[in-house]
């Protein structure tokens, strides 16, 4: 036996090759061959198509609430709420705001409607609120008022003012000379000429 002819009783064995992640490495999560082991694999998502399909209506966005549906009052408030004010007292809606009995809506004072929940001793004048019909005779039989100052102008659409046609008037033609009247003319001529 020569010395180039030794060989171990083990041979070498190769680490295996594997991709980094998954589950102890192999194909790194990323399944078998194919488009999904590829790089950059981002396939658009169908749902995404199926979203893109579908028509935009007009009114969903900054005009929905205004051109879609009615949402109705935004704050609500019961007649029984309104017991904590004296009596002839002129309720407003920034009154209902400072009493802490309605919260200001994106800075501005938010519709509000009263409705006729509980019972009112007290006679008070609602002024430029939306009431319900129990709350109003409920109001009414106590004494107090129901006035709208604010009278909301419809918006009209400008008119453009169109001023009447001006009548032109009719300018006289002179009169086209005839052939008698040229040999007229011609005539006086000659006569003019022979004196």
């Amino acid at each position: 036996m020569q010395v180039h002819e030794i060989r171990r009783e083990h041979p070498h064995k190769k680490p295996k090759l594997v991709a980094r992640g998954g589950k102890r490495g192999k194909t790194a999560g990323r399944g078998g061959k194919g488009q999904t082991a590829r790089a950059g694999n981002k396939r658009r998502p169908a749902m995404r198509d199926i979203i893109k399909k579908l028509p935009k209506l007009r009114g969903h966005g900054k005009n929905r609430a205004k051109s879609t549906f009615d949402r109705g009052p935004i704050a609500v408030v019961n007649v029984s709420q309104l017991e904590i004010f004296d009596a002839k007292t002129e309720i407003t809606g920034m009154m209902l705001i400072t009493s802490k009995l309605v919260e200001l809506s994106s800075g501005r004072v938010p519709t509000i409607k009263i409705l006729g929940t509980g019972e009112i001793t007290k006679a008070l004048t609602i002024i430029d609120l939306a009431v319900s019909e129990t709350a109003k005779a409920k109001i009414e039989k106590a004494g107090g008022t129901i006035t709208m100052k604010e009278v909301r102008a419809k918006k009209v659409k400008a008119v453009k003012v169109v001023a009447p046609p001006v009548k032109k008037e009719k300018t006289v033609k002179p009169e086209k000379k005839t052939k008698e009247k040229k040999e007229d003319v011609k005539e006086v001529k000659k006569e003019e000429e022979a004196k």
